[in-house]
């Protein structure tokens, strides 16, 4: 790549100039593992030092996971010249730690790193055929394995091996430990299974397993004690090895709590370790040992996040987990931090606390991402973190609600997907009064399909009783959060996008005061109009109903506002708690000539649907046989490629000119030229 590359930036403004980046003579070279296994022991450690100034130098300019990648270079390196990929099966748990596996395997420009056309920010199949795990969702690369494994063996490929590299906290994960239930009974696999321990996921790891191995960290010398002790006694005589015998009978108890090799071979899997993480000649001894070795085999591995960045590495937070852009020689950002939602959320959720002392927060090892950490270190107490475990962190807070106390489970909504039986079984079966916060709610576009939160409103609309917030502005959401907090006999949702706040969006008016707060729709813009021509089948009264829930209401009000500048008639209201429907919104779009609803989140079954199908029951239960048409703008169902949140929004019809081009049709005026991109359904 040359050093005067100009690039287009993410927000499509135009060519951006790339800073000069460090020389990568010996990263150059290497354009598939094989590549590797021709460098010298010192020219890999040269490399090791290369793919750490160019992973610094790159991911300062776009953003993304650099703590995570800077721990495992040499891993990473050790890795590819000890098995052969794709022949042999690497699997990464979680993913976010791959951009080293990514270099090694022909992918060496990160210039345009999570952004459209560039080298996505986790395994992409489409991208490389050594990647396998696209999912970003943790603690399930062992099952991918075991199931990989399994399918070799069943099909005559017992020559073939698999690695899963977990860490990062992942181990905190359930279904981690029932996949390793079920590795251990199947002894007949080629499967290398490293635990990448740098003491951390975002923050330091919570759990008994982490302190286990934090036991473990500090005491390298067990089995060196314990021979020198037995050659002292035993060289004392009779009395001696009486002593010898009595504290033999304790090596069990006290290896089970210095070393997990018996915790892991317990369950009847080998380990070995720990082994040096940064120490490459180490590191390929023992996977070497590993992958001869006929059985499932642990490979601990000691690490550490952010090593060789000095601004990482005195990161007490999260050793720069994840950074937008910043100045390379300092760590700081390009751009300060805007307030933003979870701003809001942090500093709410601690006055709510300290004047309610039944909140109790509840995080899945994402204390400081999703706002908790104010609460944590005001009030330690009353914050819990469960460590990857979301599915433990719902049922928990089912629990705490029985007991008295009024959890708030704060989530990245995406990870809400691997609790969902919780919600509606334990949670909702049982009228918990439990808040659930989702965090980064919608299109996050350059994390990748996977952290794309668009699933919860048409997924939480099945769970009875269940209402659900999408703020607006911060004084909706300050207000979200206030009345979700005081329901105690069902489970409410408060959503909210990644990024920062929009202005103020004050409502004209609110409908359905009678059942504020839950009924409220807050009326934005109300403009007359002059006549405009009927939808099919529709009576020509009435305005059109522009809906915009949560974080589309800004672009709604827009789209209405030049919708009025045209004099079509229009009204944007943004319902304050959308699911389940508000009896107001129904009759409001009874009202209408038609309705178009713009959400953040899956169009299919979406609050959209929801409307549409309540005000075709209201009609059919009246006896009227005519109903305004209800046109839907959201997020198809697919998985969606890494692109910008503007980028995706434009793609699906969903910003000023899609919603704006959108309801003009739906309204029945001409098309006008380059407006026919908008796909309402």
């Amino acid at each position: 790549m040359s050093e005067d590359t100009a690039t287009v930036g993410a927000d499509g403004q135009g060519p951006r100039s790339t800073p000069h980046l460090p020389a990568t003579p010996l990263l150059s070279r290497i354009h598939r593992p094989g590549d590797l296994h021709r460098l010298t022991s010192e020219e890999v450690e040269a490399l090791a030092a290369e793919i750490r100034r160019y992973l610094v130098a790159t991911v300062a300019r776009t953003g993304g996971h650099l703590g995570p990648n800077l721990g495992v270079v040499e891993l990473t390196l050790a890795l590819h010249r000890t098995f052969r990929s794709p022949r042999d099966t690497i699997v990464f748990d979680t993913g976010h730690q791959a951009y080293v596996h990514k270099l090694l395997t022909g992918r060496q420009d990160f210039s345009r790193l999570r952004e459209r056309g560039g080298v996505s920010g986790y395994p992409s199949r489409r991208e490389s055929i050594h990647d396998v795990v696209e999912n970003s969702h943790a603690s399930t690369a062992l099952s991918w394995a075991d199931g990989i494994a399994r399918a070799n063996h069943l099909q005559g490929r017992d020559q073939r091996h698999i690695v899963a590299v977990i860490g990062d906290g992942a181990l905190t994960g359930g279904m981690a430990w029932e996949a390793l239930n079920n590795i251990a009974d199947s002894a007949d696999k080629h499967l290398v299974i490293v635990v990448n321990d740098n003491g951390r996921s975002y923050a330091p790891t919570i759990g008994g397993l982490a302190h286990h191995l934090d036991a473990l960290r500090t005491n390298p010398g067990y089995e060196r004690m314990l021979a020198g002790v037995k050659h002292t006694l035993l060289a004392q005589g009779a009395p001696g090895r009486a002593a010898f015998e009595a504290l033999h009978g304790l090596k069990r108890g006290l290896k089970d709590i210095l070393v997990p090799s018996a915790f892991f071979e317990d369950l009847g899997i080998k380990y070995t370790g720990p082994v040096d993480g940064h120490d490459e000649t180490a590191l390929e001894f023992a996977l070497t040992r590993a992958r001869e070795y006929a059985e499932p085999v642990i490979v601990h591995v000691i690490t550490q996040k952010g090593r060789g960045y000095t601004p990482a590495e005195e990161d007490p937070a999260d050793r720069f987990h994840a950074v937008g852009r910043i100045h390379p020689e300092t760590g700081l950002p390009v751009v300060p931090s805007r307030f933003g939602w979870t701003a809001v959320v942090a500093k709410e959720l601690l006055a709510l606390a300290r004047g309610d002392e039944r909140i109790v927060g509840i995080t899945a090892a994402m204390q400081q991402p999703v706002g908790l950490q104010p609460l944590a270190d005001a009030l330690p107490e009353r914050v819990i973190d469960v460590g990857i475990a979301e599915q433990h962190a719902l049922t928990c807070a089912a629990g705490m609600a029985f007991a008295g106390m009024h959890p708030v489970v704060a989530l990245y909504a995406t990870f809400l997907n691997r609790a969902f039986d919780q919600v509606l079984m334990d949670v909702g079966l049982h009228r918990a009064g439990v808040t659930i916060l989702l965090d980064r709610a919608g299109i996050t576009g350059t994390d990748g399909a996977s952290h794309n939160g668009m699933w919860d409103m048409a997924l939480l609309a099945h769970v009875p009783g269940l209402r659900l917030a999408a703020p607006r502005d911060e004084a909706t959401l300050r207000q979200a959060l206030a009345v979700a907090v005081g329901v105690d006999d069902a489970p409410t949702v408060v959503r909210y996008p990644k990024g920062s706040l929009p202005a103020p969006l004050p409502a004209l008016r609110t409908v359905g005061e009678e059942d504020v707060p839950f009924g409220a729709v807050d009326v934005l813009l109300e403009a007359v109009g002059g006549p405009a021509a009927p939808t099919d089948g529709v009576a020509a009264a009435g305005p059109l109903l522009l809906v915009g829930v949560g974080a589309m209401a800004a672009a709604s009000l827009d789209a209405g506002r030049r919708l009025a500048a045209e004099g079509i008639g229009v009204r944007v209201v943004s319902p304050r708690w959308p699911v389940p429907v508000p009896p107001a919104l129904v009759e409001m779009a009874r009202e209408c000539r038609g309705v178009l609803v713009v959400e953040d989140g899956l169009v299919d079954g979406g609050v959209g649907s929801q409307l549409r199908d309540a005000v075709e029951d209201a009609a059919l239960s009246d006896g009227v046989g005519t109903f305004p048409r209800v046109a839907r703008l959201g997020v198809p169902r697919s998985f969606l490629p890494t692109a910008s949140r503007d980028e995706l929004l434009a793609d699906f019809g969903m910003d000023l000119a899609g919603i704006w081009a959108a309801a003009r049709r739906l309204a029945g005026c001409p098309a006008r030229p380059g407006t026919g991109r908008s796909s309402a359904v």
